[in-house]
């Protein structure tokens, strides 16, 4: 919901530090694969009750997220370099609030259902990706990406609002983790009826 709006105000920056580092030679993937490595080390300090310290390295990994793709878009995109971009996001976003759930058993109920929950973002998400580079769609209000990139109530930014509050605030966890998975099954059902409009017959 709010990326639009957020890619133009930290694009010129992302883009600037991109070109320095693709014009020494710095993967892209290899920023996606530091980034992956600070996203496990927040959840590790999550495990470990340093919130303060994974908040941090979930700031980090957000930011190093936003690098790869301008280190890409200046040095050379690769369909793998988006399709590990996309897997490491996920893998970070179900286990930090997987690591919620080992933490505190008070947590568990809650952690899994925003993991269940999660899971609708993420295949419809996908799933409209799919079907729009079948069609040969593309959308720019998000930036330059490997695919495509749909809308909807809980997208990146959303999303990493989401961790670093549960990591700023653990004591409400419950409640920030079950709105946000109600938020994310508003945002499944309105990419369904977005698809039905785009694609239904």
């Amino acid at each position: 919901m709010l990326d639009p709006y957020i890619r133009p105000l930290v694009d010129p920056s992302l883009n600037y530090i991109g070109k320095r580092l693709a014009s020494r030679g710095i993967s892209a993937n290899v920023i996606t694969i530091l980034g992956f490595i600070v996203g496990l080390i927040a959840i590790l300090m999550i495990i470990i009750h340093q919130y303060i310290a994974a908040a941090i390295c979930i700031c980090l990994n957000r930011l190093l997220d936003g690098i790869d793709g301008a280190v890409a878009r200046h040095g050379h995109p690769s369909d793998f370099g988006g399709f590990l971009d996309i897997v490491c996001d996920f893998i970070i976003y179900s286990g930090v609030v997987f690591a919620f759930g080992v933490t505190n058993p008070d947590n568990l109920l809650s952690a899994a259902f925003l993991i269940f929950s999660f899971i609708g973002p993420i295949s419809s998400f996908l799933a409209y990706a799919a079907i729009a580079s079948k069609r040969q769609l593309n959308c720019t209000r998000r930036g330059k990406k490997s695919f495509f990139h749909m809308g909807g109530i809980c997208e990146g930014t959303e999303t990493a609002t989401l961790l670093i509050l549960l990591c700023v605030f653990p004591n409400y966890f419950n409640p920030i983790a079950v709105t946000y998975g109600i938020l994310c099954w508003m945002t499944t059902f309105g990419r369904i009826q977005t698809a039905w409009t785009d694609f239904g017959e």
